[in-house]
């Protein structure tokens, strides 16, 4: 838990309480864990209708919880495998920062720069008004990208990097929109995890 505070950065964003993280995991932690997640988890990969048209998302997905609730977005429906202990040591260090309990863990893995997730908000209903939303990198650093979504004007750009954490909280959800687009620059795998 080395530099866990150090280097906090807070997006100064109307309508929005989000933080980030850059050295949230220790490098070489960060490296074990995604080596281990990379190899252990049980990777899948769902068709998405979007639009009347239906494909293959774009990046792997894996869902882990302990309430065995399953957890719906973009009409999927997935159901949680339990957490490993390798997940349960992130998850402790991602509630002692946010000051609250997840029960939810969707692990994406973006296999190269054609691997994406378009615009969107985390605001299913079962999440709750205003959830806290706690995302963290591991391997590649990628572009985060935010936009409000009634002023147009503003836009925020933010580099993901290994083992860091970005915290998204109050009414974020609400009034922005976040993607992590595609780029045609060669890159390597990245793990991402939402809590």
């Amino acid at each position: 838990m080395d530099g866990l505070f150090r280097d906090k950065i807070h997006l100064n964003l109307p309508d929005s309480d989000i933080t980030y993280y850059p050295n949230f995991m220790v490098k070489a932690d960060a490296t074990v864990f995604f080596d281990l997640l990379r190899e252990e988890t049980p990777w899948q990969q769902d068709d998405i209708t979007v639009f009347g048209k239906t494909y293959a998302q774009p990046r792997l997905t894996a869902l882990y919880g302990n309430n065995g609730k399953p957890y719906s977005y973009s009409k999927l429906v997935m159901v949680p495998h339990t957490f490993t202990p390798q997940l349960l040591n992130i998850k402790e260090k991602v509630e002692t920062i946010a000051g609250v309990s997840f029960t939810t863990c969707l692990l994406n893995l973006y296999r190269n720069g054609k691997d994406s997730n378009g615009w969107h908000a985390d605001n299913e209903k079962e999440l709750g008004k205003n959830p806290i939303i706690a995302s963290v990198t591991l391997g590649q650093e990628r572009f985060f990208h935010l936009k409000h979504r009634t002023d147009k004007s503003l836009k925020q750009k933010i580099l993901l990097e290994h083992g860091s954490l970005l915290l998204m909280k109050g009414a974020t959800q609400e009034h922005w929109l976040h993607q992590v687009p595609k780029t045609t620059k060669i890159v390597d795998e990245r793990i991402n995890l939402t809590f």
